[in-house]
Formats: structure tokens, sequence, C-alpha cells
């Protein structure tokens, strides 16, 4: 266990609505309207406190042009089922959330109390602390491997590397041993990131770069953008994605008279640009890929969700561990195998048919970790671990010694709002148990794992 020390009691600016976070039936948490009552994110080591320098270059914080909404999204959408016939739920959700011009996730914030849900990250300092301390106990484990690169899957709005970016500078990781890689495609959130976790930062213009944005944090440390996993440098990484697999899309499967067909989204009949869900007459390219998978995971569910994107995400991971190694944490919401229909919306913190305003609401899903896990160890390249309550992660890594540390320092109602935070990330009906960890190693490091046991997911 690597201890954080403790100098002060600062108070971070970070802040989320306090007692007005609830859990909706579905998992995903959002803020109740009502008075506002906040609670702070208290750092116990000394804060980074960035100078502004407005007019200065070494500060450049460029303003970037998003795309305008010239068709409203609904529009495009029909205009294409129009000319091709229903689209899958995957194709719809990939439009909803990454189209250019109108996607959720392309030209806003969605995160926090302006936004549509709250993370985890966001709630309070000990997450990414602990996170933090995970990474680098098992990196160290392994012979502490230099050049690190930390690579991160839909970094938000930056909260949870900058965490993680804190606790290891501050015991001894810096430039040229360590770098920063985050996979994100809004530009929106590309600039947010760079604007939080960045002292300079600039686009980067040269057509043969495969990052696309750049910048350096105050402690010298390296951070590149990427729109793809396929473009981040294949050298020995620690990935880590939270809540990113609940966004990628998935093809919605029912089985009917043992054949598994696929649900649609089509043009609602007499009604310009509304939506319905239609079933496919016959087989389509996922249920048959899913046909010959079925056995693996299907067991006796008629409805399956299925992401093709996130298996693919999982065997880059695979070959990457493999080739190049490191190692990687997956954090999200989600089962094992036992749920079957949990596609939703949530729009202004409230659930909401995800058939309507397009682009105007969330859409996700539940992560199915049984088939992350096949999808992980099918090639025989990795061994995983896991999925575990977030709960148990958080706490066996000492997260309830922490709290307490950060008690003890904390002034007037910032213990208060330091219990409430850390009540919802770990108690069982909140999002101690509805979010879970899941852990991928390579093969070649199961003896090693073997004499010490992986932390975080064993006693």
């Amino acid at each position: 266990m690597i201890a954080i020390a403790v100098n002060s009691s600062i108070v971070d600016s970070r802040r989320v609505p306090r007692r007005q976070v609830k859990l909706l039936s579905s998992g995903r948490f959002c803020l109740n309207s009502g008075r506002n009552s906040l609670f702070a994110r208290t750092f116990c080591y000394k804060t980074i406190r960035r100078p502004q320098f407005k007019d200065s270059p070494q500060q450049k914080k460029p303003q970037r042009e998003f795309p305008k909404q010239d068709v409203p999204l609904a529009k495009q959408i029909s205009a294409r089922i129009q000319a091709t016939g229903p689209i899958t739920v995957a194709s719809y959700m990939k439009e909803i959330l990454t189209n250019p011009s109108g996607g959720y996730y392309m030209s806003k914030d969605v995160f926090g109390r302006e936004g549509d849900f709250i993370t985890s990250p966001e709630v309070g300092q000990i997450f990414g602390e602990m996170v933090a301390i995970w990474i680098l106990t098992e990196w160290r484990k392994i012979g502490s491997p230099k050049p690190l690169q930390l690579v991160e899957l839909g970094p938000g709005r930056g909260t949870l590397a900058q965490d993680i970016l804190r606790v290891l500078t501050q015991l001894g990781l810096s430039s040229p041993d360590l770098s920063v890689h985050l996979v994100e495609i809004s530009p929106f959130m590309c600039q947010a990131q760079a604007n939080r976790l960045c002292f300079t930062h600039d686009e980067v213009t040269d057509p043969q770069s495969k990052h696309h944005y750049a910048g350096e944090t105050l402690s010298g440390v390296k951070i590149f953008w990427y729109r793809s996993l396929e473009d981040v440098p294949r050298n020995f990484s620690i990935f880590y994605a939270h809540e990113f697999f609940d966004a990628l899309p998935v093809h919605k499967l029912e089985r009917k008279d043992g054949i598994w067909k696929e649900v649609l989204v089509d043009l609602d009949p007499g009604k310009d640009d509304t939506f319905r869900f239609v079933m496919s007459r016959a087989e389509t390219p996922a249920s048959k890929v899913f046909t010959q998978l079925s056995g693996q995971f299907a067991d006796q569910r008629d409805h399956i969700e299925f992401s093709l994107d996130a298996l693919n995400v999982i065997n880059q991971m695979a070959d990457r561990l493999e080739e190049n190694g490191g190692f990687s944490l997956i954090m999200d919401y989600g089962h094992n195998g036992d749920k079957s229909d949990t596609f939703r919306a949530f729009r202004q913190h409230q659930l909401h048919n995800p058939l309507e305003n397009p682009g105007q609401a969330d859409l996700t899903a539940d992560v199915d970790f049984k088939q992350l896990k096949f999808a992980a160890e099918k090639s025989q390249k990795v061994i995983t671990f896991g999925p575990i309550f977030q709960s148990d992660f958080l706490q066996r890594l000492g997260s309830d010694v922490r709290l307490k540390v950060l008690l003890e320092n904390a002034k007037g109602d910032q213990k208060t709002d330091l219990e409430t935070g850390y009540n919802l990330l770990t108690h069982p009906d909140k999002m101690g148990h509805r979010f879970k960890f899941f852990a991928i190693f390579p093969r070649v490091l199961e003896s090693i794992l073997q004499k010490l046991p992986l932390s975080g997911f064993t006693q």
C-alpha cells in the first residue's frame, strides 16, 4: 500500500450539489432540483494553482469553432431511414452521441450539475486517489517499467486524470518517465480537458500527426489527444476507462422462435421525424455474428444488448497488452450477464424517451461484463479479474482510512460534505454496488499475480 502524505486541508473549487443526488432505478446518478447545497472536494496535499496569463502566448487557449447544426439531427436520421430503411439501435445511438453537427457529446458539457448526470470522480477526490494508488501498486509490482504511458478512454471533464496525475507527481513520477494519452472524439470535451489539465495546450496541425491536440501540465507532464485508440503509440501502457463502455453503441437482439432477430429504429407512419422500434423480419449482420457467439454468454436470456464496438476495444487492449505490456482497469455501471433491456436516455437528470429529442439526451446501456470477459479471454493473450463492486475496490485499497484522515483535517461543513460524498461512492444502494471494476493483465504476468494477488480485487 502506498500512503498519501497529508500536508494541509485545502478546499478544491470543483463542487457538485450535496443531498441533491439521487439514484435512478437504471443505475445512473442524477441531480434533484432543490436548494443550492454544495459539498466540496477537499484535498489534503498542496494543490496546484495555475497562474492566469490572459495575454501570454504560453497560456494560449484557442477558441475552437464547433460545427453548427444546420439540419436538425432528427431530420438527418429521418432522411437516412427514408433512403435506406430502418437502422439498428447501434447506428441510431452512434448518430445521437457523435454526429459532428448535432451529436450529444460533440458541442457541450454534459457532465455535472449543468449536464445530465454526474460521475464518481466528480463526487470526491477519494475515488481518483484510490485509482492512482492501485495504478502505482500494480506498476511497481511488475518492476516499474519506464517510460509509462497512461491512456484514458473517454476522459469526461478530465477530473479523474487530474486526480491521478496529482498523486503520481506527488509520489515522484514526472516527465519524461510519464506521459498521458487521452482518447476523445468530442472537440468541446477535448478543449475542456486541456483547460483543466494543462498549463499550455494547442491544436496540432501537422497532417501526419496521429494526435490532434497536445499540452503540458504545470509539472511538465506531456498530454496528447487522439480520436481513436488505434492512434495511441504502441508502448507499455496502463489503460483505464471510467463510464466509457456504457456509451458505446449496442445492438438490441431478441430471440423469436429460436432465432435471434434485431430491434431496429424506424419512422413512425404519419408523424414527421418521429421514431419507433420495430423488429427485423430476418437475421441481420449483427444477429448473425451474435448467433455464432451466443452459446458463450447468452444464458437463458431472450433479449440481449450486444456491443461490437466494445468487443473491438477489448480486443485491441488484449493485443497491446500482450505485445507491449501494461494492464487495464475498466470502471462502469453494469452487470455480469444477468440483465437484458437496459438501453435508455437521460435528459436534465431525468429518464427520457430515447427516441425523442435526438441529440438532446444521453443514450446509454449497462455494460455486460460477461461479454467483455469473453472477448478478452478468448484469445488466451490476457487474464481478467472481476467484475467486483466499486465499494469493495475502494475499501480494500484503504478508502475508509483515507476518509478518516481527511475528516481529521476538515473544518466545519467540510466534514459533512466528505461523509455525504463518500456515502454516495460506497453505499450498496448507491454507487457502491451499481458500479463495477474489471481488470485485464497480460497472461505472461499470471505467475506474478498468483504470488502477489491483485490489490483491490482480493481481500
